[in-house]
Order: structure tokens, then sequence, then C-alpha cells
């Protein structure tokens, strides 16, 4: 009878020790986050997904009631970035900045990265659509995406396009639109963002590019870079003139740099609604929509997390199929 008792007590005990420890669990989760949240970012100061959690930074600070802090993790074309918030504590505590590159091309071009974004990460909401633009130096004789096939079909292997590099979306981009068309032109990678592709282009090294219209937009207003088309479902209030390349005659043309948030695999699903809801918060905010709209970026949330983790599926598709085809390889 005594042996029968102290087993009782004992798992009386264990019992109660685990109700505690999972209501410690829920109260801590319930009044997430408790410390300051850090956002990584892959890619340098500067660029465009610098400009936007930049931008998102204060707003998102006073939604979740904590600081957030931003940590630039930049090489390996986003790769590092994603992988220190990928192998982060799942505790909501890091999150990601991604973008079209990280999170749709990079998984079909390097293949054996370790970390592989669908299965590493958890899709939160896309937060902007960074709208591409087809821009070329004005030298070039052409005022429209028409002139420019006619073109270079006339001077097919003579023009040189720029990009930031081997496998970035502005060279599927570039890479896609000559399949369309069946113009060729020759490829001329730099590094360091798209700002030394940009300037090659101003200096005529280059004759056309596509770049995020946030790096263009400025040298487009100067009348130092011609814009032919925007890569967004709908033409740019900041630029009103220019169509976009579904008007001209490329309908799948029609989603730019997008970025969104992630989360490590693992992170409670209370702490992933606190993060959707404080996220979404931010991006309907009249300020940060004004500003990011000053900068050519335009806002795009997310209907919930899982109708975000199926665009970033289909991304993944769409730009794998896009790298199969034109065989693109990393340097």
């Amino acid at each position: 009878m005594v042996d029968a008792l102290q087993v009782c007590r004992v798992r009386g005990a264990v019992i109660a020790c685990a109700l505690l420890a999972l209501t410690a669990s829920a109260h801590s989760q319930s009044n997430y986050p408790q410390r300051p949240v850090r956002m990584v970012i892959p890619f340098a100061p500067g660029g465009a997904s610098d400009f936007v959690g930049r931008i998102m930074q204060a707003k998102m600070s006073e939604e979740l009631g904590q600081q957030l802090v931003i940590d630039n993790r930049t090489g390996a074309a986003g790769n590092i970035g994603v992988e220190v918030a990928a192998r982060a504590n799942p505790d909501g505590y890091t999150i990601l900045l991604g973008n079209v590159g990280t999170m749709a091309i990079n998984p079909g071009l390097y293949v054996k990265f370790p970390i592989k974004p669908l299965n590493d990460l958890i899709a939160i909401t896309q937060v902007v659509d960074v709208p591409g633009s087809l821009v070329v130096n004005p030298s070039l004789p052409v005022n429209n995406v028409k002139e420019l096939i006619e073109y270079a079909k006339a001077h097919q292997g003579q023009l040189n396009f720029g990009s930031p590099g081997t496998g970035s979306a502005n060279q599927l981009e570039m890479e896609f639109f000559m399949r369309s068309t069946g113009i060729k032109m020759t490829h001329v990678p730099y590094k360091g963002g798209a700002g030394p592709a940009a300037i090659a282009l101003l200096g005529n090294e280059v004759q056309l590019m596509f770049v995020t219209l946030s790096s263009s937009i400025t040298f487009v207003k100067q009348g130092r870079l011609r814009a032919l088309g925007i890569v967004a479902p709908k033409r740019i209030a900041a630029v009103p003139d220019v169509p976009t390349m579904a008007e001209s005659g490329f309908p799948t043309m029609t989603v730019g740099s997008w970025q969104g948030v992630f989360a490590p695999r693992g992170v409670p699903r209370d702490v992933v609604n606190r993060l959707f809801k404080a996220t979404v918060d931010v991006m309907n905010d009249a300020n940060v929509r004004k500003r990011l709209a000053d900068g050519g970026v335009q806002t795009v949330i997310s209907k919930s997390p899982e109708a975000f983790a199926a665009f970033v599926k289909a991304e993944n598709e769409r730009w794998g199929k896009v790298i199969k085809d034109a065989g693109v390889v990393p340097e």
C-alpha cells in the first residue's frame, strides 16, 4: 500500500510538472516577443532588400513592442544569410527577409546547397514586389519593346546585356526574353549588386539590362537611361508612361523582385500568426506604403502564410524551368 501511494505521488508530481511546463510555454509564446527580434537581410546595405527592411524597421518595432534589429549577412548570392536564418533557434526571434533570388532562383541554381528554403523555412507573408524594368542606353535607337526586338534581330549577337551576376534574376529575365523572341545577345555579368551593371549601362559598356525599378528610376527620370517596359502587373505611378511587359506582349512577365518574411522551420504556430499580423499591419501603414512607393516599390501582402508558401513553391517551379531551359550554371 505504501509503495502504491509513493508511485501515485511520483506520477502526480510528474504530471504537475508537465502541466506547469506547458503552461509556462504557452504563457511565453502568448507574450511573444519579450526581447528584440533579428531580421536577417542576406544582402549588403543600400540594395533593394535593405531599402525595404529599413523602411519596415521602425513600424515593425512598434507593432511587436520590441526592437527589430537589422542583420545584413552577405555573400554567396544571399545563401549565407539564408543559412544563418534557417539554422537559428526556431523561437521567432530570428526572421529572414527573403526575395525571389534567395528563395526561388538559388534553390534551382545551387542544388547542392544544404539549406532548402521550401523545407527549412516557414513562409510568413510577402511584403513587396520590387518591379523590374527593361532599360537601355539612350544611344540605342529604340523607344519601345517592339522596336528593340526588331533592332536586336537585325543585329543578332551584337548587343551586350548586363546583370549583377550569372544566375541572377536580371540575367534569367533576359534569357527568357531572348528565348521568347528568338534574339541573341551577349551576357556580361558584373559583381557587387545591380550598381556596377547599371554604371556599365550608363557608360554604354552594355546596351540594355533588366534591373529593379528602384535601381533605375533616378537615371530614367534624368534621361540617362530609357525605360522600355516594367515587370509588374500594372503600370507604376512613378513612371506612368512606361508600359508593362505584359502590355508589350509578354503576359507571363508580371512578377518582379518580390520579397517576403520567413522564419526557421519549427517556430510555433501562434508566433507565426503574431508575425503575420504584425507584418501585415506594418505593410498597411500609410507612411510605410508611401515611402516604398516613392522608391518605385509596390506593397503586396499575402492572404495567409499558406498562400505565401504556395506562391513561393510556384515561383520555385517557374524559375527552375527557366534555369533548366537556359542552361544556366553558377559561377
